[in-house]
């Protein structure tokens, strides 16, 4: 429609808003005939400058106003603009402005010109107060690069990246969305009582770390360098990464059926009785008959008047039998198709030697001889099995050592370091056949303890074996949460999260890229830091470390590297695969049968093929890369700040490739997809039933000749479960896995995007259809490899039956974007959402 009668010709342009029905605005109709009134406002901004630079130093400006009301539902809202000039030109920015108290969920905005613009939103609408008091801006879903944006917007492009930076002043308010950087200083609760002081986590060389959001909160008066906690979902997260009320229904939802509102009451008297499990049909009842058939805690329900059961699904480790979990070969099986297969590693030397001080830590040369294991070899010395790359190890003993005394002497929790080590028999199956645990002097100078326990012959149950492998477990199930999950998805994942939206524009490809790789990331963690990872909270009752659990992951975190996190970089470095360029993606493995990695560098090979066509379509020259000023911010951002703790290590390259750039995007986006589905979703499959993968020993192993050793004798099964686990630690942490490997039904997938209009590049749309289709194919890959478990891939299933099904991309049908609710078992989330 055009007007005349002015000096400029005008028209009106209409807009279609799509605006998510949920909080405030679910309940408050009015404010959808507020939206472009007193209160709210929207405005175009042109790609063209305007010859009256006093109106707009960014481009022609339409004049807010006009008509909403439903169309099609009260979610959709049709928008006009009245006075648009027809020589305005082409839309490239999108401003609104509210002055309203209720926020609302913008999910995007489509002008309806000739050739449709589309502005994917997806963010939350709040009160310009909390915007520096400057409308928000939003720009069309198509991207570009800096050097490419339209002259009239590039200090809008800038202007948006500024107002979210913060100036690193004052509290933060839940309606920001302010992203910048502090250390872990906020994990303990020194003013409540001073056992719960803890160290701040990164930003010094003895304790590194990768960086969190920050907050601003209030600091303790007991320790002015920390700040005060929150309680669980209270704590600052930008706005716009808060899990949505949809979500977080589901989530809480989740959290009341798997602790169970009859379980809560219990845990405190539980923790505080230290009760166990006499035996192991009790265990089995908690899956069985529930609760109240196990005996343990008969007695407190006896004070209840509430007569409710809970029953706890049967973990899938001991569905197809109940006793397979203590096979020797479904134990070294784990190592490679269960919770942490990033730690399997061939022996190269033997005897294998520590680098640690023998006077403080004991004997460099381990007391694991060719006599303990050579009966176990198929008639090969030790050095044959060595040099036919038959022999693995997992080698618990230098990392843990130093941390030895200080919980066997410091807290309720008992460890060892370890040394276990496997045999790949003639069936290509991983037999555990000796494990080495060892306690440093008590004092500098005086003796170490070693004690090197062998494997019973096949059919034979030796419960003294079974204690020592559970220590292992138990050391094992710690560095499963603490590093492989925790440290290298869930925390380094955040700093590239936060300088993504601080130095690469909404506009930029990368964001595009990027951005569902982060969803709900930063929510997940600071839910965490309140109830799973902060002082006495679930990891501290529950694992053996008990308050030295983070400081130890800082100890892992300064051996970390970014170019290590690559998959086969990763196998590479631990010598379970080489490089052969004419093997499939260019990498060998050592074992075939190795269900983590064989499904995985499938993903990650789909994952770097798309990174590279997407980045070639914007990409052109390795100059292209060098001369983007945003994504050279970024790098160093990251490298620098996020990551200081590691900031000029050579291993961060330059960035000044394209090559480089494809394998950094890569590694990211499978850390934070790929990587985290195997050791997250997994969880409740193998951690549910805690004797197979108990989080904490409370009992040192028996000494022959000792009280402990004749009690152990009597009844080697009570024994065995008095020494892992308390009934509330059990409890807790099946509780909290059930929680973490659910799958929620808004969840997004690799080759997924919840809009289907989030570019308008057909290059691009092309490029994630080719990803989406790969994917399929590794599913049925991945089916097939499964079908053969029982033929030739014993390790798919092992004797727990158990498929492996982790890195299976997309459990859901092929026209869904999410999967169906619960523990499916596979999908790749294309985020740290949970």
């Amino acid at each position: 429609m055009t007007k005349k009668g002015s000096s400029k010709e005008v028209e009106e342009w209409v807009a279609t808003v799509q605006v998510l029905k949920e909080g405030a605005f679910d309940v408050a109709s009015h404010m959808l005939s507020e939206l472009l009134g007193s209160r709210m406002k929207m405005s175009l901004v042109s790609c063209e400058l305007d010859p009256e630079p006093k109106i707009s130093p960014y481009g022609y400006l339409s004049f807010s106003g006009g008509e909403a009301k439903d169309v099609g539902g009260d979610s959709w809202i049709t928008v006009k603009f009245p006075n648009v000039p027809k020589d305005f030109g082409k839309p490239g920015a999108l401003l609104v402005e509210s002055h309203h108290d209720n926020e609302f969920f913008l999910k995007a905005v489509t002008l309806e010109t000739a050739i449709p613009i589309h502005f994917a939103c997806q963010s939350w609408i709040t009160h310009c107060r909390h915007n520096s008091n400057r409308p928000r801006i939003f720009f069309p879903n198509q991207g570009l690069l800096p050097k490419d944006t339209p002259e009239a917007l590039v200090n809008l492009r800038s202007e948006d990246l500024s107002l979210i930076r913060g100036d690193g002043k004052g509290e933060r308010d839940r309606s920001e969305r302010i992203y910048d950087y502090d250390v872990y200083n906020d994990l303990g609760n020194p003013d409540n009582d001073k056992a719960l002081k803890r160290p701040t986590l990164g930003g010094s060389q003895t304790l590194p770390y990768p960086r969190r959001c920050r907050t601003g909160r209030n600091r303790n008066t007991s320790d002015s360098k920390t700040e005060k906690t929150v309680f669980f979902d209270d704590g600052y997260v930008p706005r716009d990464e808060r899990f949505s009320t949809s979500k977080m229904n589901l989530f809480m939802g989740s959290a009341v059926n798997a602790f169970g509102r009859e379980v809560l009451p219990y845990l405190n008297e539980l923790f505080d009785n230290d009760n166990h499990f006499d035996t192991f049909q009790d265990v089995y009842e908690l899956y069985q008959g529930g609760l109240r058939s196990v005996k343990t805690f008969q007695g407190l329900f006896e004070k209840q008047s509430n007569k409710a059961n809970i029953q706890f699904p049967p973990p899938a480790v001991v569905q197809g039998s109940k006793d397979a979990w203590a096979h020797d070969l479904e134990f070294g099986r784990q190592r490679l198709a269960g919770l942490n297969p990033f730690l399997i590693q061939p022996l190269t030397e033997f005897p294998m030697t520590s680098e640690l001080d023998p006077l403080e830590y004991g004997p460099s040369t381990s007391t694991i001889t060719s006599k303990d294991i050579e009966l176990y070899l198929e008639g090969l010395s030790v050095e044959e099995a060595i040099k036919q790359k038959r022999l693995f190890v997992l080698d618990f003993h230098d990392a843990v050592m130093p941390y030895v005394n200080k919980i066997n002497m410091g807290t309720n929790g008992r460890i060892y370091a370890s040394r276990t080590v496997l045999f790949l028999t003639r069936f290509n199956m991983l037999n555990t056949i000796a494990i080495e645990l060892s306690l440093p002097p008590p004092k500098k100078g005086l003796p170490a303890w070693n004690r090197v326990y062998k494997a019973p012959p096949p059919g034979i149950t030796n419960w003294e074996w079974r204690l020592a492998r559970a220590h292992v477990a138990a050391v094992d199930a710690g560095i499963h949460q603490l590093v492989s999950h925790w440290l290298r998805t869930h925390a380094c994942v955040e700093p590239f999260a936060i300088a993504t939206h601080r130095q690469l524009s909404t506009m930029h490809p990368l964001h595009v890229l990027l951005s569902p790789h982060f969803k709900d990331t930063m929510n997940i963690n600071a839910m965490a830091r309140s109830s799973l990872i902060n002082a006495n909270g679930i990891i501290e009752k529950s694992f053996s470390p008990g308050p030295y659990s983070l400081e130890i992951s800082s100890i892992f975190y300064k051996s970390w590297r970014f170019d290590e996190q690559a998959l086969p970089n990763d196998l590479i470095k631990r010598g379970m695969a080489v490089e052969d360029s004419t093997a499939k993606h260019g990498v060998k493995l050592l074992l075939d049968d190795y269900p983590f990695a064989k499904d995985g560098l499938d993903v990650w090979a789909a994952i770097k093929k798309w990174v590279m066509d997407y980045v070639g379509i914007y990409y052109k020259a390795d100059s292209d890369v060098q001369e983007d000023p945003e994504l050279q911010a970024w790098w160093k951002e990251v490298t620098e700040i996020g990551h200081g703790d590691h900031k000029g290590a050579p291993w961060w390259g330059h960035m000044k490739t394209i090559e480089e750039l494809v394998q950094a995007l890569s590694t990211l986006i499978w850390v934070a997809s790929a990587h985290h589905a195997a050791v997250n979703f997994g969880q409740y499959a193998y951690a549910g039933f805690f004797p197979n993968c108990p989080t904490a020993c409370v009992k040192l192993m028996p000494e022959p000749g000792s009280k402990e050793y004749e009690t152990f004798s009597k009844d080697p099964e009570a024994y065995f479960l008095q020494t892992v686990s308390s009934a509330a630690q059990a409890l807790t942490v099946i509780s909290t896995v059930e929680l973490l490997s659910t799958r929620f039904g808004e969840e997004e997938y690799l080759g997924q995007r919840s809009d289907p209009q989030w570019t308008s590049d057909p290059r691009a749309l092309d490029a994630l259809e080719r990803f989406a289709a790969a994917l399929s194919d590794i599913d049925a890959q991945v089916s097939d490899r499964n079908c053969n478990a029982a033929v030739s891939l014993f390790n798919r299933a092992g004797p727990a039956l158990v498929p492996y099904t982790l890195l299976s991309p997309n459990p859901a049908p092929a026209d869904s974007h999410t999967s169906d609710p619960g523990m499916t078992g596979s999908g790749i989330p294309n985020s740290i959402s949970i």
